[in-house]
């Protein structure tokens, strides 16, 4: 059983992995903002429980049982983040740092009771999907907000970045998914773009904004 620093490191590994599953040591350090030394001595550690794949001077790669461990604390932290939405009513800008501490439980039938009370979601708050209990995960195909076209409608589905502080802007906005949105304009100067929405007859959005926010095209 791997203790909660531990599933910490998966984790990151989990998420910072590239196409090829690797993930540079610095990267690693930096995400968990440890020393190098510290993020080496883990990983080496890692390694020794069957989690990973390193050699000196290469990137580190979870294994087959890795991946399926990360993907498992993965899945409690998202079913405890739609949980508080959906059950206590939190704001889904409120639910990271909680979820944080409750994935670390060993308590498999907890989460299965919570899973069955929420009806088997298949994705979190953020639009994120939630690894099945084999740690497997069904791919979602979105697309970026800043793809859209003018004239195009589409639909708020995901996002790329769940920070307190954006979902807070967010929130300002009254943008939640499931929020349809018909594209007026885009500025081809610096990509900002002009949409309309339920009580929002034209709000402009910056690219940076348009890159985080995760749409499907409504026909």
């Amino acid at each position: 059983m791997a203790s909660s620093t531990e599933e910490n490191y998966l984790k990151s590994l989990y998420n910072l992995a590239n196409a090829q599953g690797e993930v540079n040591l610095s990267d690693l350090a930096g995400s968990l903002q440890v020393s190098l030394p510290t993020a080496n001595s883990m990983v080496k550690s890692l390694q020794k429980s069957g989690w990973v794949v390193y050699e000196k001077y290469k990137p580190v790669t979870l294994t087959k049982e890795g991946q399926k461990t990360a993907a498992l604390i993965i899945r409690k932290h998202r079913l405890m983040e739609m949980f508080l939405v959906k059950v206590m009513n939190f704001g889904w800008e409120e639910v990271h740092e909680v979820a944080e501490q409750i994935e670390h439980i060993h308590a498999p039938k907890f989460f299965e009771r919570m899973d069955q009370m929420l009806g088997f979601p298949t994705v979190d708050p953020h639009g994120s999907p939630i690894p099945d209990p084999q740690g497997k995960v069904t791919p979602l195909s979105y697309t970026p907000l800043s793809y859209a076209k003018p004239g195009q409608k589409v639909q708020l589905a995901a996002l790329t970045n769940s920070s307190t502080e954006f979902l807070e802007f967010l929130n300002s906005r009254n943008l939640s998914l499931g929020t349809q949105l018909s594209i007026l304009s885009k500025e081809s100067y610096d990509q900002s773009m002009v949409v309309s929405y339920s009580g929002h007859p034209s709000e402009t959005l910056s690219e940076k904004v348009c890159e985080r926010l995760l749409v499907r095209v409504l026909e």
